[in-house]
């Protein structure tokens, strides 16, 4: 009699949500043994966080793939509800398609750990495909929006902060997160240098013009603090008082492009290292400096801002050569 052939079951890829809370806690713990960056470790608890709020809110008892694959429509459909992402309805606008990727490939670290540790079985994201992330444009502000975004922070209720902040952003392009995680310490307005904490805990110096620095002396005369506190502060909600947080910066510019009636580029944090970018280069500033500046690992970021100011100049000396104005050549 022929034996029935074999039938291999697929490892199990479903974990409890009670487990993914503590599996949760443990890949956050083994971060912070392997000593990763604050900001890397805000990002993965953030994203984890939002992931069991999810479930919940959804009324799901466990993660799968079929959850995981719901999680990632949430995030690219959230903002298009009256209640907004996460249930906040300011938040609506669209989430990039580079910070989904950034997700999914936490989230695949994420699962790999859990299946090291024989949380579980096999990952939730093995049979998923990659989101896609396309590079995104750059289009940096112009100087009359930039002008526009000032006199609007100068309208508003914290202005002396809300200056400060649009004039550091212009003139470091800093990342989001390393703006919200400055302390006082990090800043030496004597020199005008910043100390940064950048991505993969890497330590580097941003340097202060003199408008931001007189920007910053008004501030923070306004607001004297210790060497340990935060630099920029919140200043709605439960959260006043403390250090601004990545969500509540986005928030804030997002108000000032309204009031500055601003439509035609996204007003966002990251919008203002594109235009510290591109500017430094038209001014004539060397593309190494710029590599640590920005805190580039390699120059291939910071080639996209090379081409773009190189267009840009090969459209103005269409309008401007010297020898096509000579009334007699």
């Amino acid at each position: 009699m022929a034996k029935a052939p074999l039938r291999f079951q697929k490892p199990d890829a479903e974990i409890s949500v009670q487990e993914l809370g503590i599996g949760t806690s443990d890949w956050l713990a083994n971060g912070e043994f392997a000593d990763l960056s604050p900001q890397t470790l805000a990002t993965r608890r953030f994203l984890l966080t939002k992931l069991v709020w999810f479930l919940n809110e959804q009324g799901m008892s466990s993660c799968g793939p079929r959850e995981i694959r719901a999680f990632f429509n949430y995030l690219k459909h959230a903002h298009e509800g009256p209640e907004g992402r996460w249930g906040n309805p300011q938040l609506r606008n669209p989430i990039r398609p580079a910070t989904r990727l950034t997700y999914f490939n936490i989230l695949k670290q994420f699962f790999a750990f859990l299946v090291s540790d024989g949380v579980v079985e096999a990952s939730p994201c093995a049979a998923l495909p990659t989101p896609e992330a396309r590079q995104d444009q750059i289009v940096p502000f112009s100087e009359q929006q930039v002008n526009a975004l000032l006199d609007a922070a100068r309208r508003s209720k914290n202005r002396r902060r809300d200056e400060a902040l649009v004039l550091f952003l212009l003139d470091t392009g800093c990342r989001a997160s390393e703006v919200c995680s400055l302390r006082m310490r990090d800043v030496d307005l004597g020199s005008r240098r910043c100390n940064v904490l950048g991505k993969g805990n890497k330590s580097r110096s941003v340097f202060l013009g003199k408008k931001v620095l007189r920007a910053l002396w008004t501030y923070l005369k306004e607001e004297p603090r210790e060497d340990d506190e935060p630099l920029f502060t919140a200043s709605r909600g439960q959260g006043t008082g403390e250090p601004l947080t990545r969500s509540g910066l986005l928030q804030l510019i997002e108000r000032l492009g309204k009031a500055a009636k601003i439509e035609a580029v996204r007003c966002s944090p990251h919008t203002f290292r594109h235009t510290f970018a591109v500017t430094f280069l038209r001014n004539g500033g060397n593309t190494f400096a710029l590599q640590h500046l920005l805190g580039h690992t390699n120059l291939k970021m910071t080639n996209r801002y090379v081409a773009m100011a190189q267009a840009d100049l090969e459209v103005q000396h269409r309008h401007c050569s010297p020898a096509d104005r000579l009334k007699r050549a």
